[in-house]
C-alpha cells in the first residue's frame, strides 16, 4: 500500500469518526428538545391532576358527611313519634293537677323550660300549670299524659331529637348594631 492510500484511508476514517460524533451531538440535542417540549406540556398537566386530585378529596368527604347527616334523618324520620299517642277518652279521663304536673317534670328531670319544649308551649306556659292558674287543654294535655308512660332516658332522648329539630328549622336572624339604636333613641345625637 503506497502512502497515498494510506492518507485516503486515514483522513475518511476521520471523517467517519466526526461524522459520528456529529450524528450523536445531533441526537443529544433532539432528545434534550423533545424532553424541553414535553415538559412543557406535562407540567400544567400534573399540576391540573394534583388540583383535581385535591377537588376529588374535597367533595368525597363532602359526600361522606351528607351521607352521615341523610342517615341520620332516615334514623329521625323512621323513629316512633316524638311522645306516644294517646286516645282523647284516656286524656280527658286522666287527673291532672298543678302538683301532679310539677312531681312528672321533676321524677323526669326536667326543667320547666325543657318540658315546654317537649309540649309544645312556652316556658310560662308550664309555670301557670303548676301554679294553678290554668290547666292543659286538647293535644297539651295529652302530650302530658302520654310523657307519664316515659322513663327519663326516653325523655332525653326525645329532648335531644327536639333541639335538633328546632335548631335545624331556626332561621339565622341578624341583630342590629347598638350603635344605631343609640343614635335614634337620642334624636341623631351621639353621646
Amino acid at each position: 500500500m503506497s502512502t497515498e492510500a494510506h492518507l485516503v484511508l486515514s483522513h475518511t476514517s476521520k471523517r467517519r469518526g466526526s461524522v459520528a460524533k456529529l450524528e450523536a451531538m445531533i441526537k443529544e440535542a433532539i432528545a434534550r428538545g423533545a424532553r424541553r417540549q414535553v415538559r412543557g406540556v406535562v407540567t400544567p398537566l400534573r399540576r391540573e391532576l394534583l388540583r383535581l386530585r385535591r377537588k376529588m378529596a374535597e367533595l368525597h368527604t363532602t359526600v361522606t358527611t351528607l351521607r352521615r347527616n341523610a342517615e341520620g334523618w332516615k334514623r329521625l324520620m323512621a323513629a316512633e313519634p316524638a311522645i306516644p299517642q294517646i286516645s282523647e277518652e284516656d286524656a280527658k279521663a286522666a287527673r291532672l293537677s298543678p302538683r301532679l304536673i310539677q312531681s312528672l317534670r321533676t321524677r323526669l328531670g326536667l326543667s320547666q323550660t325543657a318540658l315546654a319544649r317537649l309540649v309544645g308551649v312556652s316556658a310560662p306556659a308550664v309555670a301557670h300549670w303548676e301554679a294553678g292558674d290554668s290547666m292543659p287543654a286538647g293535644r297539651n294535655r295529652g302530650s302530658l299524659v302520654a310523657l307519664r308512660k316515659l322513663g327519663k332516658r326516653e325523655v332525653k332522648e326525645l329532648l335531644a331529637r327536639r333541639v335538633k329539630e328546632t335548631t335545624a328549622r331556626k332561621p339565622h336572624t341578624r341583630k342590629r348594631a347598638r350603635s344605631r339604636t343609640r343614635s335614634r333613641a337620642s334624636g341623631g345625637r351621639r353621646r
